[in-house]
């Protein structure tokens, strides 16, 4: 088998979309008995004029997980690939889902929590 580098394996991250990205996350787990998660994977910024345009990090949490709570704790749990009562608490407690992301990372996970059924805070 090759060895490949560092740099060939961010590379590869970087072309990969937000649910590859997860399910290699869970590959790991499984093979490793690791969770790397705690590393967050961001994406270029396409110039500098987008870097001005705001924060490059943000946080996500939920401000109300409205009548589908169900839905919602099932969205987090795919999102952070946390198990099922650690999602449930961050749902329960309206606590903070992923932190320092980049903004468009945040906007996908804000737009899966919405089509759940929660009210989003992005900061």
């Amino acid at each position: 088998m090759a060895k490949f580098t560092k740099d060939d394996f961010i590379s590869g991250l970087k072309e990969m979309n937000l649910l590859e990205i997860k399910e290699l996350v869970d590959a790991m787990k499984e093979e490793f008995g690791v969770d790397p998660s705690a590393v967050a994977v961001a994406a270029p910024v396409a110039g500098g004029a987008a870097e001005d345009a705001g924060p490059s990090t943000v946080t996500v949490s939920i401000a109300d997980p409205g009548a589908g709570k169900v839905g919602v704790i099932k969205a987090v749990k795919e999102i952070t690939g946390l198990g099922l009562k650690e999602a449930k608490d961050i749902v329960d407690s309206n606590g903070v889902v992923k932190e320092n992301i980049p903004t468009a990372e945040a906007d996908e996970i804000k737009a899966k929590l919405e089509e759940a059924g929660a009210t989003v805070e992005v900061k």
